[in-house]
């Protein structure tokens, strides 16, 4: 594998990338890094693709900048690095937090969109409120922790006070059936990515503009993903589980919805090979694209 930084968007970003071929861009979830894909970037890549795994913006080794992380910002960032790395188009697969930003990329640089892969996150319809007031509503538990992020330097103060504790307590303890692929080792890889003095803050405030991206989205709402699509579920997953999916059609004519057993939130980290397998098989039956 090789390791770089492109630039885009006025800002760096860092990518673990392997093969040649048409670009497949990983986007991770929250609290990961590119390195939630390692399963992934040696078999895409044997299979002809070019696989870039990403930092998110203000993750791990991307820069950090002070701006607004919103879905218009964020997905520009995205388009321009298409651009960098010298592709006209990529397909985008997203897991978790980029799950929740490959489906508006498609609808925002739909000329860079060569196809969509979701994990776990489907593409869903705007709430009739604003996202935060919609949870609220709802009352359900399972996201409490996101108006918990609302609380500016408070959620921070939380989580720094025992980062290893925060990630243990997300990646084995929480959502997920396979607790035996989060070893110590791989633990300490996503905590010594936080560890850092600030270093939650940027990936904190993707959630504390989820109220501004509902109203960004707006525009978009009806506007279909022409493009081949696939979803992939999770069996197990109790904050996104596969009902989700139901009626995505509507959204996107051409997708393709499977449903991976024994299997939590960290679907391509609990069940790599079963990820891998439909990956591929839908990157395969794609056109090719540049």
């Amino acid at each position: 594998m090789r390791e770089g930084f492109a630039r885009t968007n006025g800002i760096r970003i860092f990518f673990v990338e392997e093969g040649e071929g048409p670009l497949v861009l990983l986007c991770h979830g929250f609290p990961e890094s590119w390195y939630s894909w390692r399963n992934q970037i040696e078999p895409l890549a044997a299979a002809g693709f070019r696989v870039v795994a990403i930092d998110l913006p203000g993750y791990g080794r991307s820069d950090k900048p002070d701006v607004t992380y919103d879905v218009v910002w964020l997905t520009d960032c995205f388009a321009g690095l298409i651009e960098s790395l010298g592709h006209e188009q990529a397909v985008l697969a997203g897991h978790d937090w980029g799950g929740l930003l490959v489906w508006p990329f498609a609808r925002l640089h739909a000329d860079k969109t060569a196809g969509v892969i979701g994990l776990n996150v489907p593409d869903l319809p705007r709430p009739p409120v604003p996202t935060t007031e919609f949870f609220r509503q709802i009352g359900s538990d399972k996201h409490s922790y996101i108006l918990f992020f609302q609380e500016r330097h408070r959620a921070e103060e939380v989580i720094e006070a025992d980062i290893d504790g925060f990630i243990k307590g997300i990646l084995k303890e929480s959502v997920t059936v396979q607790k035996d692929v989060f070893t110590d080792e791989v633990l300490k890889v996503y905590a010594d990515t936080f560890r850092p003095k600030g270093a939650i803050t940027p990936p904190i405030e993707y959630y504390r503009n989820m109220d501004r991206n509902w109203e960004l989205l707006e525009p978009y709402d009806d506007m279909k993903i022409e493009v081949p699509c696939l979803m992939i579920c999770a069996e197990g997953d109790p904050v996104l589980p596969p009902s989700l999916a139901d009626g995505m059609e509507a959204r996107i004519p051409d997708v393709e919805i499977v449903t991976i057993p024994d299997c939590g939130h960290w679907t391509q980290q609990e069940q790599p090979a079963a990820t891998t397998e439909h990956m591929l098989a839908y990157l395969q039956g794609l056109p090719q694209w540049r």
